[in-house]
């Protein structure tokens, strides 16, 4: 991890909607998310500026750590960070489902990249509770990795319940604490795509693979991908090409 691999949520939207898939559009011509999805309300919430223990100095982050490459490093760091920013993406999508728009849950896809995405599959096990359209991570980890897979151990009651609800306990560090219990065929009734690139100097792929495992031993449905090249960002065109596809099979059963 490095100060410059920060970015804003303004600046990965842009880059996010210049990105092309293959060419094959009606004109033949590559194609962006934006232009095959016009309908899509596209929502980019930002990290907070929060102090770097690594690197003494404030950074646009979900939550501190003093390692991408090995987030197990120092992880008591990361706790109160991620505990605000579990918070605010719950948030997010509370108010997505709620207000004037009131976008029913089974259309909200849950998204993001390295950090943003270990923010948003933290939230989904601490809120325990699924039914999105789906999710996208690009090349991401899962946060306190080692607990998860301790929990893969703990059979409880045999009814296969006991992982999600032990794993539920890791994440569950919302200020607000949440009291249904956990909702365990909607959260694997969530679909998952997972894609990392092989050349990510930032978050190395074995992360990525770790991510993949963990989720799929613990029932959900992921799609992996990995890609050559692409290096700590959004693949082009094949990974965007993946992302489309996603999307527009997983909204066709919405």
């Amino acid at each position: 991890m490095s100060p410059k691999s920060k970015v804003s949520c303004d600046e990965f939207a842009d880059e996010y909607f210049e990105s092309e898939t293959s060419p094959g559009g009606p004109d033949g011509k590559p194609q962006t998310l934006l232009a095959l999805f016009p309908t899509v309300r596209w929502v980019f919430p930002d990290a907070p500026v929060l102090r770097s223990a690594r690197f003494d100095m404030n950074l646009l982050q979900w939550f501190d750590m003093w390692s991408v490459e090995d987030p197990e490093e120092r992880p008591e760091i990361q706790r109160d960070g991620l505990r605000h920013s579990i918070d605010r993406v719950l948030s997010v999508i509370r108010e997505e489902e709620g207000g004037s728009r009131r976008v029913p849950r089974s259309r909200i896809f849950l998204c993001g990249i390295s950090q943003g995405f270990a923010t948003a599959v933290a939230a989904l096990f601490a809120e325990a509770q699924g039914g999105f359209a789906g999710m996208i991570g690009l090349c991401s980890w899962m946060p306190f990795a080692t607990l998860a897979e301790e929990c893969l151990g703990k059979d409880g009651t045999g009814d296969g319940t006991s992982p999600l609800s032990h794993l539920r306990t890791v994440f569950d560090v919302t200020a607000n604490k949440l009291t249904a219990g956990v909702n365990v065929d909607a959260m694997r009734q969530t679909p998952m795509l997972i894609t990392h690139s092989l050349d990510d100097d930032v978050v190395p792929v074995q992360n990525g693979r770790r991510l993949r495992d963990i989720l799929m031993m613990q029932g959900f449905a992921v799609e992996w991908r990995e890609y050559p090249d692409g290096g700590h960002w959004i693949n082009e065109p094949q990974g965007v090409n993946d992302m489309a596809l996603f999307l527009r099979t997983h909204m066709d059963s919405c």
